[in-house]
């Protein structure tokens, strides 16, 4: 959420966000129905002012005096009663609109419309060159028997899927891997809650306007998460830590649940777009300052592309366009890594920061250590994060790009050690 005293002093920086990131929020209004907000508190509270005032004054009158002072008292709580009538109707209607506020982008952000005006900044590794006609993920995964789609749908309906044998066992060897190599960067391992309140969903910057994405339990008023980003951003929530305390470090590994809601038509094929995966992400909460957020977005983005390189798989990296960009994201640096079926390279981890929007929305404060000169006032953290792995989207790569002339694939050695030793899925000859 964006503080609203930013909003009053340069709403056109908001209004040309808004317009640059594609979210539909009229800043105008929300200014009109804040003005009016304060204007009634402000009038409510000079109304009880004087109430308070009237009401010790009739006690020492008499005759008329008291009768005209009692008149005045009706009035003075006639008109509080209108005040607070038009606050109740003019919160929410503020509260509404506040949420749909975006951040604007960072510096350096390339304005564009959508992913196809991102912006490439260096490529790592070489797309292989094969000797022989490859077989995408799906062929390959069917004919080692370690995919099967059709019973996935028959189970779940379209974009499901069932891992088998090595297929399982080689999704497991990437979360257990990217796992090991956060833990050994000082990263602490949570085990999180992948159904939340709706709450925790609003206060990450996923509803409202994600909503539809989402899979609810209305009944329960909670939501399956499309990443752990929501309960690990969201588990200091309404607490203020110390500054010593920071930065704090975290990862999980969970499955995600998204419903893909208007992506019908749109890479339907295979793995690439799937209802349910798994996915290891890093969150980091630090203090409020814009260089050490810009530092921990590029350590994030490193420790996701020291596992791209570890499985030798090339990939670039992308400064993603405004049009692209979430409501909260300040940047988002996105590796796409080369996918051979599609000739082209693929998502497959995005790495955002979003200073204090998370933060102001899920209360999120620290206690500065010091003469910081802000007189000790608790501050809001800044927050990142990032995509560590996620399968089976990355098993697209993995499959395609290590495959070889029988038919097998290759595992890269840092997964070995998890599968029992096992060099090849399928034969080698």
């Amino acid at each position: 959420m964006i503080d609203i005293r930013q909003i009053r002093s340069d709403p056109d920086a908001f209004i040309r966000a808004a317009q640059i990131k594609r979210f539909p929020v009229d800043i105008r209004r929300l200014l009109d129905i804040d003005a009016r907000l304060l204007d009634a508190q402000r009038e409510l509270q000079e109304a009880r002012t004087k109430q308070n005032a009237a009401g010790k004054e009739i006690a020492g009158l008499k005759g008329e005096a008291k009768q005209a002072a009692i008149e005045n008292m009706s009035g003075l709580k006639a008109r509080a009663k209108e005040l607070s009538d038009a606050i109740a109707e003019l919160e929410p209607q503020f509260s509404e609109l506040m949420l749909l506020v975006p951040q604007p982008p960072g510096e350096g952000v390339p304005v564009g419309e959508d992913d196809t005006q991102n912006v490439e900044l260096r490529r790592e590794g070489e797309p292989p060159q094969f000797d022989f006609k490859p077989k995408d993920h799906v062929q390959l995964g069917e004919a080692l028997g370690i995919l099967d789609i059709p019973r996935g749908v028959k189970l779940a309906g379209s974009r499901n899927y069932i891992l088998r044998g090595a297929g399982a066992r080689l999704h497991q060897a990437l979360m257990r891997l990217a796992v090991d190599k956060m833990i050994a960067k000082g990263y602490e391992l949570l085990s999180v809650p992948v159904l939340v309140n709706e709450d925790v969903m609003e206060g990450t910057g996923y509803f409202p306007t994600g909503r539809d994405q989402a899979y609810l339990c209305e009944r329960d008023g909670q939501a399956l998460v499309g990443t752990a980003e929501v309960p690990l951003t969201a588990y200091h929530s309404d607490e203020i830590l110390d500054e010593a305390d920071l930065p704090r470090k975290y990862i999980a590994m969970s499955t995600c649940f998204r419903r893909e809601a208007g992506a019908a038509g749109k890479d339907t094929y295979g793995l690439y777009r799937v209802h349910y995966f798994d996915k290891v992400e890093q969150v980091v909460l630090c203090r409020n300052d814009a260089e050490a957020s810009l530092k921990f977005h590029q350590e994030i983005l490193t420790n996701a592309e020291d596992v791209m390189r570890a499985l030798e798989l090339p990939y670039r990296v992308v400064n993603v366009c405004t049009g692209d960009l979430g409501l909260g994201q300040l940047q988002k640096l996105d590796i796409e890594t080369w996918m051979p079926s599609r000739g082209a390279y693929g998502e497959t981890h995005s790495a955002s920061r979003f200073h204090e929007f998370q933060a102001r929305r899920l209360n999120i404060r620290y206690r500065p250590a010091g003469d910081s000169g802000d007189g000790g006032r608790p501050q809001f953290v800044h927050t990142l994060n990032n995509t560590v792995i996620a399968s089976p989207r990355v098993l697209i790569p993995l499959l395609e790009v290590h495959q070889n002339v029988d038919g097998s694939v290759t595992i890269p050695p840092p997964l070995r050690p998890y599968m029992g030793g096992m060099e090849h899925i399928g034969q080698v000859g």
